[in-house]
């Protein structure tokens, strides 16, 4: 490995260890200790896995990142490669300039995309919590959570970046600053499509009153500003403005791919089952709306977490097409109630499970079990947020509390 490669690799690993001192979460011994062996341990973690070299990086990013090299690195953006965002993009184009293994340094890219979630994860833990120890394990179990750890130091893949920056998002919603919530779920969503399985729940925030219906113009003028570059570089404005929808295409045929979605247990026709998961998706969304609108007043924020989980674990389990990477969101805020309340932390454990039976599908190329042992969890834990939910939504208590 090259050096300036452990060198960055260094450098992240100290500003992991800089941050929850920073917070002021490391001032007594016993969490100083506990937490630098915990990130020693989630780094060393990913520093053996560096040199996997997964079939997603040879068949794709490493293309990617040659295409961008022979078109002169940020010139390549004018042209139609890959199947990311620009965002994305642009560090691809930046990894192409440089003399150093590109697999390295996207796989950092993620590692430091971790921190930044696992940071989330801590100020979103805060918004409940006044507990050291609280805030510090949700910020050391974040670093340490297998599918986090595997989805960018082993496959190399990106969903750090989107999941952190919408947890982001989430944390400044919570905290009453609606604005800088609205330009990080935009962010997010610029990153990565899959940020649409959370972006349900600002509507909830609007009923809420926790944002103004103004507040949406800084979504799109966020995103346009992102996507900016690529257009100076020669990448057609509409084209690049409507990316996603001219990649609707790409989502594939199959029902499901390696994922613990409904699809995992109902077996069919796509051309049939395919629009029914997309109406049942729909129909549940516009329930819950429904729902939050009629308790609006009890929308604190304990109810406003319950309804951000049922989104991120409910949308991608109805809809079709599904990857297995698609309930990385479902894997990260699930472990925020069980750390808050011991009591959910087998339902963290089930997220995590269908997780890593679908990892594991794609990683070994065979099942260590059926898919739908994992499509059982996620309804397990859909069951068990939406009697949470409830309970928050009809407790006759007026004001959000901190434990």
């Amino acid at each position: 490995m090259d050096f300036m490669i452990m060198l960055v690799f260094g450098l992240i690993l100290i500003i992991a260890l800089l941050i929850p001192w920073h917070e002021g979460l490391m001032q007594k011994g016993r969490y100083l200790l506990i937490a630098v062996i915990a990130i020693g341990l989630a780094f060393s973690l990913r520093a053996l896995l560096l040199n996997y070299v997964s079939g997603d990086y040879r068949a794709f990013l490493s293309r990617w990142v040659e295409y961008f090299r022979i078109h002169g690195g940020f010139g390549g953006l004018s042209g139609n490669i890959g199947n990311y965002n620009v965002p994305y993009l642009y560090f691809l184009a930046f990894f192409s300039t440089v003399p150093f293994n590109d697999m390295y340094l996207i796989k950092l890219l993620s590692i430091a995309f971790d921190v930044i979630l696992a940071l989330g994860m801590m100020k979103l833990a805060g918004v409940f919590t006044d507990s050291v120890p609280k805030r510090l394990a949700a910020y050391l179990i974040t670093l340490l959570l297998p599918t986090v750890i595997i989805n960018g130091a082993m496959w190399g893949q990106c969903d750090s970046i989107y999941a952190s920056l919408a947890v982001l998002s989430l944390w400044l919603a919570l905290s009453d600053r609606p604005k800088l919530s609205m330009v990080f779920i935009a962010l997010s969503y610029g990153f990565k499509l899959q940020a649409v399985f959370i972006m349900p729940f600002f509507i909830v925030l609007l009923l809420a009153k926790r944002i103004r219906l103004w507040h949406f113009l800084i979504f799109p003028l966020t995103y346009v500003l992102l996507i900016l570059p690529a257009v100076f570089c020669g990448k057609p404005f509409i084209e690049t403005l409507t990316l996603y929808l001219n990649q609707a295409h790409s989502v594939g045929t199959q029902l499901n791919y390696n994922s613990p979605s409904l699809f995992a247990i109902v077996k069919g026709s796509a051309q049939t089952l395919s629009p029914l998961g997309v109406s049942f998706a729909f129909l549940f969304v516009l329930i819950v709306f429904l729902w939050a609108l009629i308790r609006r007043d009890s929308l604190k924020n304990e109810a406003l977490l319950g309804i951000a989980i049922l989104f991120v674990v409910g949308i991608p389990f109805l809809l079709p097409h599904m990857h297995d990477r698609y309930f990385f969101m479902s894997d990260v805020l699930t472990l925020l109630p069980a750390i808050l309340w011991a009591s959910y932390i087998p339902v963290a454990a089930f997220a995590t499970f269908a997780s890593l039976l679908s990892y594991y599908a794609y990683l070994k190329g065979r099942f260590l079990m059926p898919l739908r042992y994992g499509a059982f969890a996620i309804i397990a834990v859909l069951i068990v947020f939406l009697t949470f939910t409830s309970e928050k939504l009809n407790s006759r208590r007026n004001k959000t509390y901190k434990i």
